[in-house]
């Protein structure tokens, strides 16, 4: 049988690699939502106010976290271009992973005081005075969290550019099993632990950064591969210029990240202009295209290490594969999940309550009619995050950043308020909304990334 052709091969190779580094960064963000719903399972026993005061305080400490987070992640496409220049790269790679950490903590002092205007946002919006009293008792624990949670995910991209991504996943697991031991004991004053209400689960947050940041300097440093780069060695050295890539290529990802996290935001703040039912039934639906998403996503991270690793070896043939390859994964998943939206909605609304249950009928019908349209923009999700993975991997986040403001905020939410007001529609025009915003921006980035090699992205960086 003669031998396969040499192109078809590596994309094979490709397909096989992507895949590999994937499904680990993947399993760690879907752990990452489990993480969460441990924390809810347990302030709930507390009572309505203190889940609404967590909830207020998680939606703007959230969306911190990620934005700062995908900052402090630019250090994963500078480290693969490294390595695929001149591999090992220790020193470069080195360096990168030092500067990465100190503006995780540089940043991470800023995010804690951005977190702050929690309350003037809760007066501004109406909350009541006891809402607004738990919200900043948890608040003001809660922040603390912040730098140990920058860090991590710091050392994370490190671990998952050298090619460990179970790694993350392994950490990110036993890090659910601290925080909900965590938050059994500091919650209710178990095992000898103070009982402190909500601030224990701002406590047990805590406690699972810092545990999950000492996990990740303990595996690498019992790992082989990982601990040649001695990471940790000389930690007051300052690369400043090595900071400011960082910084350059990193702030346009936190701000492409806020303005998607924005439009969600908003049309939950539309949706409960409409009404409470529509309000509840869109969380539902949301939290389920929120799970999907978190696969291509996954695919993305991989992406952004693969191109990486092509880009700084001046490899434009292996770059195109990497980018192609991680697009395909992305879709296919996608179209899977699409598919199952179609098909079985029930049994995935069953996930969060019971769609068979009668004072469920009003929630159960209109978050059927939201999946019907998640199901139609899933492909359209998972190639703008994962062709915006591709990008970052060529270094190329500021276009993006536009690219993704324009098309979720004009013709997205624009959308979503002429035909969730304007029409009859209501909550399913704000759904019809959203869908042309994510559709919108994966044809404008899918266009930027064809075009790569004309629009120059593909030259070799600047050793």
């Amino acid at each position: 049988m003669p031998a396969p052709p040499p192109t078809r091969h590596l994309r094979r190779r490709e397909l096989r690699e992507t895949v590999r580094l994937s499904w680990p960064l993947a399993g760690a963000n879907l752990l990452q939502m489990l993480t969460y719903a441990v924390d809810v399972i347990f302030i709930a026993r507390l009572g309505e106010q203190e889940l609404a005061a967590s909830a207020l305080t998680v939606a703007l400490f959230g969306l911190v976290l990620w934005a700062l987070s995908g900052m402090t992640g630019a250090v994963a496409p500078v480290i693969a271009a490294e390595l695929g220049a001149r591999a090992p790269a220790l020193r470069p790679v080195r360096r990168s992973v030092r500067m990465a950490l100190w503006l995780s903590l540089a940043i991470g002092v800023v995010g804690m005081g951005l977190c702050l205007l929690l309350d003037p946002i809760m007066r501004i919006t109406g909350q009541s005075l006891a809402i607004r009293e738990l919200a900043n008792t948890y608040n003001g624990l809660l922040i603390f969290s912040l730098v140990p949670m920058l860090a991590n995910n710091v050392l994370r991209s490190f671990v998952a550019a050298l090619g460990r991504p179970v790694l993350a996943m392994v950490i990110t697991a036993l890090g659910i099993g601290v925080n909900a031991l965590a938050n059994y004991a500091f919650i209710f004053g178990r095992l000898g632990a103070p009982e402190l209400g909500l601030q224990g689960a701002a406590a047990a947050t805590i406690l699972t950064g810092v545990a999950t940041l000492a996990a990740y300097v303990l595996a690498i440093r019992l790992d082989k591969l990982l601990h040649r780069y001695r990471v940790f060695g000389r930690w007051w050295a300052p690369d400043w210029a090595r900071l400011r890539t960082i910084a350059a290529i990193g702030t346009p990802i936190a701000l492409t990240i806020t303005a998607e996290a924005g439009i969600f935001g908003a049309a939950a703040f539309l949706m409960g202009n409409i009404g409470a039912s529509q309000l509840a039934a869109h969380t539902v639906a949301l939290q389920i295209a929120s799970l999907a998403f978190q696969v291509p996503f996954g695919v993305g991270q991989a992406a952004t290490i693969r191109v990486g690793y092509f880009y700084g070896a001046g490899d434009r043939a292996g770059i195109g594969r990497a980018g192609w390859s991680a697009i395909a994964i992305g879709t296919a998943f996608m179209a899977l999940t699409a598919i199952l939206m179609i098909a079985m909605p029930r049994y995935l609304l069953a996930i969060y309550v019971d769609p068979w249950d009668p004072a469920n009928a009003v929630l159960t019908g209109f978050a059927l009619q939201y999946l019907v349209i998640a199901a139609a923009f899933q492909l359209f999700d998972g190639v703008q995050a994962v062709t915006a993975g591709a990008l970052r991997g060529l270094q190329d986040t500021r276009v993006p950043m536009w690219i993704a403001a324009f098309s979720y905020w004009v013709p997205g939410i624009g959308t979503a308020m002429v035909l969730g007001f304007a029409t009859p529609l209501a909550g399913t025009g704000i759904w019809i909304g959203l869908a042309i915003g994510l559709t919108v921006a994966a044809l404008l980035l899918g266009q930027r990334w064809a075009r790569r090699d004309r629009l120059g992205l593909t030259a070799a960086p600047a050793s």
